[in-house]
């Protein structure tokens, strides 16, 4: 009899833990439902804020949005220079477009994600007078940059053209590609935005971090010269495959190669498990940043 209780009660536990984690699970897809449901009523105000962020960059500006297209010329050129006149050895074909490949995605992603660092702080007045979802101010950020790549990828076309590279099939997977970027940003951006608010810190923190990102990210050069065996205390390492998993922007980065430059792993067609695997890092990390940020935000209007 004994043994038959303790065999119940066992049951018993099981099912209620089963129930809460059910219940759980029940409450995250109600309240992330919900959640979205709040960010389609304040469209107009995530409108506004885009239209905002836009002109208060090119407020007083000459050339205005046209720094879109010649900010990244500049830098282009600028790499260009360096890896094919200063260091002819350097071998990489139709280096133009090679490194536009990696440029303006890059600028797309550091500009988003410094902006959306202060989104909070910068707008404090607002977080204390009225109601609106807080996730509202980095997602403002990181599509009013997004309108600004879109703008820059004239520049890319246009040398692409020029150097009359073929279009391959798969430029019609770049929207994918971008939307897998902007998942991916929007979800760091929103960490970030939350740190920012009890850590002032972050901000200085993460210049060094992204002028550090920026190098180990393939911008101008590819992951194919990487290493596939390398030895660190005895220990062989896949340098390559590594930096495809531990930096997601350098998997974005070759996924715009391989749809645009039409270079990807050994010039092959897209791998669909590279690509899948770089969207569940993307929707995995919107996921945490939206948790976080959720869970935090009813303490921003004390802290800013």
């Amino acid at each position: 009899m004994v043994t038959v209780e303790r065999n119940d009660a066992v049951l018993v536990i099981a099912a209620d833990q089963q129930l809460s984690m059910l219940s759980r699970f029940r409450y995250m897809i109600v309240s992330t439902i919900e959640r979205l449901i709040d960010l389609w009523r304040y469209r107009e105000l995530i409108r506004n804020l885009v239209v905002r962020d836009l002109k208060v960059r090119y407020r007083n500006s000459v050339l205005g949005i046209f720094w879109s297209l010649f900010n990244p010329i500049l830098m282009m050129m600028v790499f260009t220079l360096v890896f094919t006149v200063m260091t002819p050895h350097f071998k990489v074909p139709n280096f133009p477009v090679f490194v536009l490949c990696a440029i303006l995605p890059w600028n797309f992603f550091l500009a988003s994600i410094n902006g959306s660092i202060r989104s909070i702080v910068d707008n404090s007045s607002l977080v204390n007078k009225v109601y609106f979802p807080r996730e509202i101010l980095p997602i403002s950020v990181v599509l009013a940059n997004m309108v600004n790549f879109l703008i820059a990828l004239i520049v890319l076309f246009a040398f692409i053209l020029l150097l009359q590279i073929p279009f391959t099939p798969w430029v019609l997977l770049l929207p994918l590609v971008i939307a897998v970027q902007v998942t991916f940003t929007i979800g760091f951006g929103l960490i970030m935005a939350t740190a920012n608010v009890f850590y002032r810190d972050t901000q200085v923190i993460m210049e060094v971090v992204m002028m550090a990102w920026f190098f180990v990210t393939p911008i101008f050069y590819s992951l194919s010269i990487l290493p596939n065996n390398y030895e660190i205390l005895g220990m062989s390492f896949d340098v390559a495959r590594w930096a495809r998993i531990l930096n997601p922007m350098a998997s974005i980065i070759e996924n715009y190669r391989i749809t645009l430059y039409g270079i990807g792993q050994g010039g092959a067609p897209p791998d669909i498990y590279f690509f899948m695997r770089t969207l569940v890092t993307s929707l995995l990390v919107l996921f945490i940043g939206a948790t976080i940020f959720y869970r935090h935000s009813r303490s921003f209007g004390e802290e800013v």
